[in-house]
């Protein structure tokens, strides 16, 4: 039986990738759901995925995580830059210039403020880590925006897949401390109705954790702050690999 099942991952790698990640989500969920806090099951989910790749790496001293492990190679496929790519795709394909013109001027402008705000400091903190390369700069910048706008705008500029990674893990952290956060922080903000979702889904942009966030506060305005956060992504991507990156490399460049 063992041996069958080690066939079959390894035949079709990315099958058996999408199984692990769904028992991974059900342990998640079910742990989330025996604490009373069933709405956090996805933040639970992403941290224990970065413990196991954290706990693989170690052991099998490589660069990717589980996938170098052979019976999970499938995971180097569902995590690489095919499925980036089609997130981004499949992100952009959902949005209609007539939402963004319900979320009004506040989501706009919070749209805009919030994407260049993140880069700044993103870019601040990798300054002070000693990255002082533009392009390093920059591509961490753009993983505090989310973890997508990172690999982009590494990808766009020719960083090393080092600086990546480190953007990847800034906006994967963000999305956690989003979900988990976003509930505690709702009543301080105001955070009760759509036009303030609309505004915070602008501000911090991570379409994830703004939803997981939200779902956890009031899902009635899942929709209306995921409406200007689907934006996030794409405005990022335009923004950090060229008009921030050139500011970036005037100041220090």
């Amino acid at each position: 039986m063992l041996s069958l099942i080690q066939g079959i991952f390894t035949s079709y790698g990315l099958v058996g990738a999408f199984l692990l990640v769904a028992i991974i989500m059900l342990i998640s969920y079910t742990f989330a759901s025996s604490i009373k806090q069933k709405r956090m099951g996805s933040a639970i989910a992403i941290i224990l995925g970065l413990v196991i790749a954290y706990v693989a790496g170690k052991y099998t001293g490589g660069t990717s995580g589980v996938a170098d492990i052979a019976v999970f190679s499938g995971f180097g496929l569902l995590g690489g830059g095919m499925m980036r790519d089609f997130a981004i795709i499949s992100t952009a394909f959902g949005v209609k210039v007539e939402n963004l013109k319900k979320a009004g001027i506040p989501g706009s402008i919070a749209l805009v403020f919030g994407v260049i705000f993140s880069f700044i400091v993103g870019s601040i903190i990798a300054y002070l880590l000693g990255y002082t390369d533009p392009v390093d700069v920059a591509t961490i910048g753009g993983g505090a925006v989310t973890f997508i706008v990172g690999p982009v705008t590494g990808g766009a500029l020719g960083a090393s897949s080092e600086v990546i990674a480190l953007s990847i893990a800034a906006g994967v952290v963000k999305s956690i401390l989003t979900m988990i956060i976003t509930p505690f922080i709702a009543p301080i903000i105001k955070l009760d109705n759509p036009t303030a979702a609309m505004v915070y889904g602008g501000m911090i942009g991570t379409t994830s954790g703004v939803a997981g966030g939200l779902a956890a506060t009031d899902p009635k305005l899942i929709p209306y702050g995921a409406m200007t956060a689907t934006f996030y992504t794409g405005l990022g991507s335009l923004l950090c690999p060229s008009v921030l990156f050139v500011l970036v490399r005037a100041l220090i460049g």
